[in-house]
C-alpha cells in the first residue's frame, strides 16, 4: 500500500470476504458524511438489516459512533440515528525525517490533526540508529499528547525507498542500504523496553515516557517524502486528477499525480527531479552526475547563492524572510532557482502533460519569489502545446504535507478496509 490505499482486492467469493467487502462499503459512505443507517442502507444498496449488523460490528471496533439524530430527510417519522466517524477510535501516526529536522503527528479517523511535533536535528551523516532513536522518542510523546491509538505508522524520507521499507539511498542524508522499517521498529522496541525497565524507578526528566507504548508492534511502511506529500495534496489540498507536485527540504522532490493515483515508475524510483538535468555541465551533484536541478534550486545551493552558508534551521523561511526584507542576494539566489525550476518544470509539461504544477514543502515560503521566474520559463519552453500561469500553484498545506500525506494515509487504509480492526479474531 505505501500510504495510498489500494482498496481490497479481488478474489474468490466467501462469507467472510464478503462481509469484509461491505464492512468496507459501509465505513466509506459514513466517511464522507455522518449519515441513518436507513442512509447508509440506501447509499449501498444493502438491507438495513444487515447495515444495522455491519454498523454494530463498526461501533464494537470503535470505528464508529453515534452523533444523534440525523439531518431531517422530508420524509414520513422520526429522524434515524446519524452514524459517524468516531474521533477517538484509531488514528493515524506519522513520522518524518529530514536532513535538518525530525517530525511526527497523529490524526484522527476524521483526518483532524490532534498531536503535531517538529524539532530541528542536525541528522545529515549521523548513523541512522541514532536518528532513529531520537524519532522513536519523539513519535512516544506525540501519542501520549494525542491520547489516541495508532493503528499504523508510516515514515516519509527524502531518499529512494523500495516496497520493503529498505531506504535504498538518500544523498542529501549520506544514508544507503539502510532497512530503515525494520530498524525504526527496534527503536521503538528498545524504547518501550527501557520504559518498562525504568517504570518501578522514580520518574526523571526528559523523553521517553511509556505514553506511546507498543509502537513498535504497529504495522510500518516508509515512503519518500515527495511521494507522501503529493498524496496529501490530492487528499486535502487543491490538487486535480492530474499533476506535478514539486517539493524541497534539503533536496529536490516531486511527485507525478495521473488520474488521481500516484505515479512511481517500474521499480518504485519515479519522481527524482532534483537530479533533472538543467545545466549538463554544471556542478556536481552529490549523487554524482552534473548541473542536477538539486544544485541551483536545492536548500544548499540557495543558501550558497544567498550567502547564507553558515546559517541554520529553516532555510526557506531564512530566504525568504530576507527577501521580503530587501536583500539582493537572497532575491537573486531565489530568481535563480526558479529559472531553473522553470527549465525542468517544463520539460516535465512537455513530457507528461499535467493539469497543474504544485509547489510545497520548502518552495511554498518563498514562492513569490520563485513563481514569476518559473512562469517565465515555462512561457519560453512550452510552446507545442497550451500552457497558462494560473496552472502553476503554491500548496496551502507548505511544509505540513508530506508528514501529514504519511498519518492520514494510514487513517484511509483504515476506511479502504477496517475488516482487520473490526473482524473479530478466529472469524
Amino acid at each position: 500500500m505505501r500510504g495510498e490505499p489500494e482498496g481490497l482486492r479481488a478474489g474468490p467469493a466467501s462469507q467472510q470476504g464478503m462481509r469484509r467487502a461491505n464492512l468496507a462499503l459501509v465505513l466509506g459512505v459514513i466517511a464522507r458524511a455522518p449519515r441513518s443507517r436507513a442512509e447508509v442502507a440506501t447509499g449501498t444498496g444493502l438491507t438495513r438489516a444487515a447495515v444495522s449488523s455491519l454498523a454494530e460490528q463498526l461501533i464494537a471496533a470503535g470505528l464508529v459512533v453515534e452523533e444523534g439524530p440525523s439531518a431531517p430527510s422530508g420524509k414520513v417519522g422520526r429522524p434515524g440515528t446519524a452514524l459517524g466517524l468516531n474521533p477517538d477510535g484509531p488514528a493515524g501516526l506519522g513520522a518524518e525525517i529530514g536532513v535538518r529536522h525530525l517530525g511526527a503527528c497523529v490524526v484522527d479517523l476524521r483526518g483532524e490533526i490532534r498531536a503535531w511535533r517538529r524539532e530541528e536535528a542536525a541528522n545529515a551523516d549521523r548513523p541512522p540508529g541514532a536518528v532513529l532513536a531520537d524519532l522513536a522518542a519523539l513519535l512516544r510523546e506525540t501519542v501520549a499528547e494525542a491520547g489516541l491509538a495508532p493503528a499504523g505508522l508510516t515514515l516519509a524520507v527524502p531518499g529512494l525507498v523500495d516496497a520493503g521499507g529498505v531506504l535504498q539511498r538518500a544523498a542529501n542524508l549520506g544514508w544507503a542500504d539502510v532497512p530503515l522499517a525494520a530498524e525504526l521498529r527496534a527503536a521503538l522496541r528498545a524504547g518501550e523496553d527501557a520504559a518498562a525497565g525504568a517504570s518501578a524507578a522514580e520518574p526523571r526528566p526528559g523523553r521517553g515516557g511509556s505514553g506511546g507504548g507498543g509502537l513498535a508492534e504497529l504495522p510500518i511502511e516508509v515512503d519518500n517524502e515527495a511521494n507522501l506529500g503529493g498524496l496529501a495534496e490530492r487528499w486535502l489540498g487543491e490538487g486535480p486528477e492530474d499533476f506535478l507536485y514539486v517539493s524541497a527540504e534539503a533536496g529536490v522532490g516531486a511527485a507525478i499525480v495521473i488520474g488521481g493515483r500516484l505515479l512511481r515508475g517500474a521499480r518504485g524510483y519515479a519522481g527524482e527531479f532534483g537530479h533533472v538535468p538543467v545545466h549538463p555541465d554544471g556542478p556536481r551533484c552529490a549523487c554524482g552526475a552534473r548541473g542536477c536541478l538539486e544544485q541551483y534550486a536545492g536548500g544548499a545551493a540557495v543558501l550558497r547563492a544567498a550567502h547564507l552558508t553558515d546559517a541554520r534551521g529553516d532555510w526557506a523561511a531564512l530566504v525568504a524572510d530576507r527577501a521580503a526584507a530587501g536583500d539582493e542576494a537572497a532575491r537573486e539566489a531565489l530568481v535563480r532557482a526558479g529559472r531553473a525550476l522553470g527549465t525542468a518544470a517544463a520539460g516535465a509539461v512537455n513530457l507528461l502533460d499535467p493539469a497543474a504544477i504544485v509547489l510545497g514543502g520548502g518552495y511554498a515560503g518563498p514562492a513569490p519569489w520563485l513563481l514569476p521566474a518559473m512562469h517565465a520559463e515555462l512561457a519560453a519552453r512550452v510552446t507545442v502545446r497550451p500552457w497558462s500561469d494560473d496552472r502553476l500553484t503554491v500548496s496551502r498545506l507548505g511544509r505540513r504535507g508530506p508528514l501529514l500525506g504519511a498519518a492520514v494515509g494510514v487513517v484511509r487504509a483504515i476506511v479502504a478496509d477496517p475488516g482487520p480492526l473490526a473482524t473479530p479474531a478466529g472469524t
